[in-house]
């Protein structure tokens, strides 16, 4: 069986996306998959079962990457054709059978689950290697781990540094380390650096793995904390504790969807105190996580803890 899976040119869509491949896998396992999607997303799907190849669409002007994409996929057969951007593609090539995303508004993990009709919506995953997990074990040695991600890709949604910093004094137990993490490049390591000084003894990753490790390592952490993006769906997905910050975006639809995650919501960022982030981690780590992961399973998405 040969299926054609595209998903989005972002990290944090592509992540959410993982479970309705899962249960793909699951259901086809003798399927052969092709997936699309950006070059950020690659690596999510770097080691996942199953995969044929990975085309990755890389825009070009007048929308010329659908053209190229069209001829890559144009001269098969496909058995399957699954479409979570809703795009014209999903239209344009042969197929026996295809599930085509329809905006019906809502959490974004539950309109993806509706492309085939699963309901609750499937959880998203994270797919790693042997390798992946040694590398990861050698940078961080021994002793829990609380990972923090203080990066965004908009000013707005990004919580002040000061406040990440004192939310792991706060939670920090004997022998805690923070781990620091971000993607590549400078704008990453600029947003990072005064979060990276406050904590002079953290690990820093900050753009130094790539995304099969970041998975990795945030399996080994105790506890995320992070603002709205694709390193939050990352840790949910991989069943870390995961406290999202949300400010300006919309947390009843892209709240991270895991077995153990909360978004913390406010007008604003600078309006989430230290008090009410630090509360939400306490009473995610106290929730015992079958019980975490049946309240995800039934919503569909995270717990919301809403800032006053």
């Amino acid at each position: 069986m040969k299926i054609l899976f595209v998903t989005s040119n972002r990290l944090g869509d592509a992540v959410l996306s993982t479970g309705l491949l899962d249960h793909l896998i699951r259901t086809y396992p003798d399927a052969r998959i092709t997936v699309v999607c950006g070059p950020v997303a690659e690596g999510v799907f770097a080691r996942m079962p199953n995969r044929d190849r990975t085309i990755v669409l890389r825009k070009r002007r007048g929308s010329r990457h659908w053209l190229k994409l069209w001829a890559a996929t144009l001269p098969h057969l496909w058995d399957l054709v699954v479409d979570i951007r809703g795009s014209a593609l999903s239209w344009l090539v042969p197929t026996r059978r295809r599930a085509v995303f329809r905006r019906t508004g809502g959490a974004k993990i539950a309109e993806i689950g509706a492309i085939l009709n699963l309901s609750p919506p499937p959880l998203p995953v994270i797919w790693t290697s042997w390798a992946d997990g040694l590398r990861v074990a050698e940078m961080l040695g021994d002793g829990p781990l609380i990972a923090l991600a203080p990066t965004a890709n908009w000013l707005p949604k990004v919580w002040p540094p000061e406040r990440f910093a004192a939310f792991f004094h706060r939670m920090a137990g004997p022998d805690m380390r923070a781990v620091v993490l971000g993607g590549p490049g400078d704008a990453e390591r600029a947003m990072a650096a005064p979060l990276l000084a406050a904590l002079p003894d953290a690990i820093d990753l900050v753009g130094r793995l790539s995304l099969p490790e970041v998975a990795a390592c945030l399996e080994r952490a105790t506890l995320f904390i992070g603002n709205d993006s694709g390193l939050m769906h990352l840790a949910a997905a991989a069943g870390t504790p995961t406290v999202g910050l949300f400010g300006p975006t919309d947390a009843a639809t892209y709240g991270p969807a895991g077995r153990r995650a909360v978004a913390v919501v406010a007008d604003s960022m600078a309006a989430i105190s230290v008090d009410e982030a630090v509360a939400a981690a306490r009473a995610l780590l106290d929730q015992p996580p079958t019980a975490a992961a049946s309240s995800a399973s039934v919503a569909g998405t995270s717990r919301r803890v809403v800032s006053s």
